[in-house]
């Protein structure tokens, strides 16, 4: 593909978004691109500060080019003396990536973008809020761009399940950015696990100190003046309308849940991704939470939550947060406690800082981490004399999950294995969670057809949101 041209200015911003709100993000079918292997592949950087430093440069280290950039602070209207340091720090990773790129052409408004650049580009980061995840990758996958997107995949259940079929009735590449997920050790140790090495597998026990950033809290923080230059209306974007504060971004907005999915969306979707993926669990019948500390707008504290996968014979617990932590509301910040685990009996003696998650089967147990390679199996016998399986899941290139979506996009292999086909239905089972977070103590019996919790029909909104006007979806 050309070089892109960077000399054409972009139509103005509000006679764009008129249209946009216009056509409400109507769907239309645009066949996938097609691209020769090692083509050039020009992609646009949706949110180029924080997250979105580390997916730019994933995707120029597999050989693309960044030809557009997308944030909400405008460097060249920032008043740095306006904005408290959280903002002044992320001003300074936005300020590196249009220095580091200073052909890419720069936008407040991704749908803009993806309008504007048409087929000057061929793919998307997506690095932004929870929030804005499904509208980001919805606009570009209809307008037949690859689409790389952070985890979790989706703020809503529904948001994943719409983007699981679009991605395959459009044909788009896909990948979430779960980087684990390329490791050899998390395959290999999948390929074990149905090997039967410990055995048929009946529990999972998963863990984080997550969360650190404020969370449980009741009432939203004091109005504060917008910094200049930061586009707090696009901020807030589909969301319900929330005053601006630096106690909400660039940061604080997990702990929200009309902005994020609190420790669940992001750390479960990395920790319960091998067991996940092992087993092959697809949806659970039932969950059930018990947790501290959350609220109508804010998720909990801490929280353990039963995932019943019955017709797997599988049940999954989740632990997060700190138990006796508390929400310090003046200073906007959680008082630490004691890390919430499983029990000694569930560990054995095992040190829990140093894994993530253990799977018990019928024969032992299987301890894992996602960034290390000293996974074990307890006893330690059960490897004895074992015949190792043949690696049955294809390797990712480098063990690099950004070069697995190139690979997918130059059909050097057929898909990414943390592509939509996956990572929706999981990032589902993960949000579930989050309803069982909001119902604490109640057993919840889950309709996956129907995409409903039985005698819960206040969880619908959690299911699927409604949008602000101007950012409704019809697909």
């Amino acid at each position: 593909m050309d070089p892109v041209d960077s000399t054409t200015p972009p139509p103005s911003r509000r006679k764009f978004v008129k249209a946009a709100a216009a056509s409400a993000f109507g769907f239309q079918f645009v066949p996938s691109h097609v691209w020769g292997a090692n083509s050039r592949v020009n992609f646009g950087a949706i949110g180029s500060g924080g997250k979105g430093q580390a997916d730019i440069g994933g995707s120029v280290g597999a050989g693309m080019h960044c030809a557009a950039l997308v944030d909400i602070i405008d460097v060249e209207k920032f008043s740095q003396a306006d904005a408290n340091g959280s903002v002044k720090s992320r001003l300074s990773s936005i300020t590196a990536a249009r220095e580091k790129f200073p052909n890419a052409k720069f936008y407040v408004d991704y749908r803009e973008m993806i309008e504007d650049m048409g087929d000057k580009i061929d793919a998307v980061t997506v690095s932004t809020p929870d929030h804005h995840h499904f509208h980001a990758a919805l606009a570009a996958m209809k307008a037949g761009k690859h689409v790389y997107c952070q985890k979790p995949l989706t703020r809503a259940i529904w948001e994943a399940r719409t983007l699981t079929r679009v991605a395959e009735e459009t044909g788009v590449k896909t990948q979430m950015g779960n980087q684990a997920h390329a490791n050899d050790h998390m395959r290999r140790v999948i390929e074990l696990i149905r090997s039967g090495v410990i055995g048929e597998v009946k529990e999972v026990h998963a863990w984080t100190n997550r969360p650190i950033w404020p969370q449980g809290f009741k009432t939203p923080p004091a109005k504060e003046e917008v910094p200049l230059g930061l586009d707090w209306e696009q901020w807030v974007g589909p969301a319900d309308w929330v005053d601006y504060s630096p106690k909400i971004a660039p940061f604080a907005w997990r702990g929200w849940w009309n902005f994020g999915t609190g420790a669940l969306g992001d750390m479960a979707c990395h920790i319960m991704d091998m067991p996940y993926w092992a087993l092959d669990l697809g949806a659970p019948t039932s969950l059930k939470a018990k947790q501290v500390g959350g609220s109508d707008i804010s998720a909990p504290i801490n929280s353990t939550i039963e995932y019943d996968f019955a017709d797997k014979g599988v049940k999954m617990f989740w632990y997060d947060g700190q138990i006796g932590a508390e929400f310090d509301q003046e200073n906007w910040r959680l008082i630490p406690g004691e890390f919430n685990r499983p029990s000694e009996k569930i560990l054995g003696g095992v040190d829990y800082r140093q894994f993530g998650s253990v799977v018990i089967g019928e024969k032992g147990k299987l301890f894992f981490h996602r960034k290390t390679q000293n996974w074990f199996v307890s006893p330690s016998n059960l490897l004895d004399g074992i015949d190792f399986p043949q690696p049955l899941i294809p390797r990712a290139r480098d063990q690099d999950n950004y070069k697995e979506w190139r690979d997918a996009i130059d059909g050097k292999v057929e898909r990414g294995q943390g592509d939509f086909a996956h990572s929706g239905p999981f990032t589902e089972t993960v949000l579930l969670g989050c309803l069982a977070q909001k119902t604490p103590g109640e057993k919840l019996m889950w309709n996956q057809k129907e995409m409903s919790v039985k005698g819960h029909p206040e969880l619908d909104s959690m299911i699927r949101p409604k949008y602000r006007k101007g950012w409704e979806v019809e697909v």
